[in-house]
């Protein structure tokens, strides 16, 4: 027998939004636990519990492998944030980021299947935060990681990563880095253009920016400035962390390219915005004929599409009400399905490479300039994209079983 859940009382905080579309879908949250078993009686709920749990107990005891059999850990995620750096909001903290993280939960089983866990953690400390993640590891087949601000964002997921033996993914960095790469193939199909000779700018050197860099380097991109708000990244800046400092060498270093955006985006042929702000217009005007520009801050993209389609031939964005929206949810649920169908021990650059490809093929022959990525109501992402990952896996060595 189910309990209701309570409602809201008249007089409670609550009061104030009733009426609101919004806030009337998020009452009392967005998801539940629900058992998969029956419990109609003394002899189901002996097989339940105890006394027969015991014995699946006992055999996870003897065994640790079969808790991946027993359980439901191998297709569950937890969704971990510290809530400092939620969607364009900013450091809210723990708390009021619980609606997105329930958010990526429901898209987590919506879209890839997998059951997810909102996991909100009251501390900024790196070291906390990984202590915490790693102890809570064994109930999980993978982390993800969501809305915790760089720098300290790299350092924790590499250390998780290092820790465990289970995918551990920050979606702000890969999951945008994999559909922007695959918006961008097509993109580059459209204009005729070639990677090894195509000027990609970036506009924004935190989390995404770093990781879209860094896929397009593994997609054969050559030409690469990575900007900030003081220019151009490159070795000569005494400002970097390590982080940008690694990334100038790999980018603007091999081309000698410093300066500011308006110098690295004079003549650029793609334009991709991970940072927020507005890019001028007589800035965008200087770009190479048939320009591709991804502005992909929201609410407000960097180079609004208006603006955009005055230079580029191809623009996309990251909002739902234009073509073209770079979204996650494109990569994120397939990607750990893929993983969990071989219970990989991790995710690879490899299995991030295969996602983004079958994003990018998906869209086939319809391929024009406002349809260069699928609609992530399209139910052949979600198979798509697991079963290129799982096959990256077994070719990168990282899966458990043949899937």
């Amino acid at each position: 027998m189910t309990t209701p859940p309570p409602t809201v009382g008249a007089g409670g905080p609550a009061a104030a939004h009733a009426g609101s579309p919004v806030f009337d879908l998020h009452l009392r949250g967005k998801m539940e636990i629900r058992s998969t078993v029956p419990l109609e009686g003394r002899d189901d709920l002996s097989l339940a519990y105890t006394p027969g749990v015991a014995e699946v107990c006992e055999a996870i005891a003897a065994d640790p492998a079969l808790v991946n059999d027993y359980t439901w850990v191998a297709n569950t995620v937890a969704v971990v944030t510290d809530g400092t750096a939620v969607l364009g909001l900013g450091d809210i903290g723990p708390a009021a980021a619980m609606p997105v993280m329930e958010g990526k939960a429901v898209l987590f089983k919506q879209f890839g299947g997998v059951d997810a866990v909102p996991i909100c953690l009251d501390t900024t400390d790196t070291d906390e935060i990984v202590e915490t993640v790693a102890r809570l590891a064994p109930s999980f087949g993978g982390i993800n990681l969501e809305d915790i601000s760089a720098p300290r964002c790299f350092e924790i997921e590499q250390r998780l990563k290092d820790l465990l033996d289970i995918p551990v993914f920050h979606d702000d960095q890969h999951g945008t880095a994999v559909v922007a790469l695959a918006a961008l193939e097509n993109a580059l199909r459209l204009t005729g253009r070639l990677h090894e000779t195509t000027r990609v700018v970036i506009s924004g050197a935190g989390a995404a920016g770093v990781a879209v860099a860094r896929i397009l380097l593994a997609a054969g991109i050559k030409d690469l400035a990575v900007t900030d708000r003081r220019g151009i990244l490159h070795s000569g800046r005494a400002d970097l962390t390590p982080v940008k400092a690694d990334l100038a060498r790999d980018t603007a270093d091999l081309t000698g390219r410093q300066g500011t955006l308006t110098d690295a985006m004079r003549g650029a042929d793609v334009y991709i915005g991970v940072s927020g702000g507005t890019v001028p217009e007589e800035v965008v005007a200087t770009m190479a004929p048939d320009a591709v520009i991804f502005g992909l801050a929201n609410p407000t993209p960097e180079v609004h599409p208006d603006v955009a389609h005055r230079f580029a031939r191809v623009v996309a964005t990251g909002r739902s009400d234009f073509p073209n929206q770079i979204n996650n949810v494109l990569a994120f649920p397939g990607i750990f399905r893929g993983a969990f169908d071989v219970r990989a021990r991790a995710i690879t650059e490899g299995m991030k490479l295969a996602a983004a490809t079958a994003i990018a093929d998906l869209v086939g022959e319809d391929l024009r300039e406002d349809y260069i990525v699928p609609s992530p109501f399209d139910p052949r992402v979600g198979p798509a994209v697991s079963a290129a990952v799982s096959e990256a896996a077994r070719r990168d060595g990282v899966a458990r079983t043949a899937g």
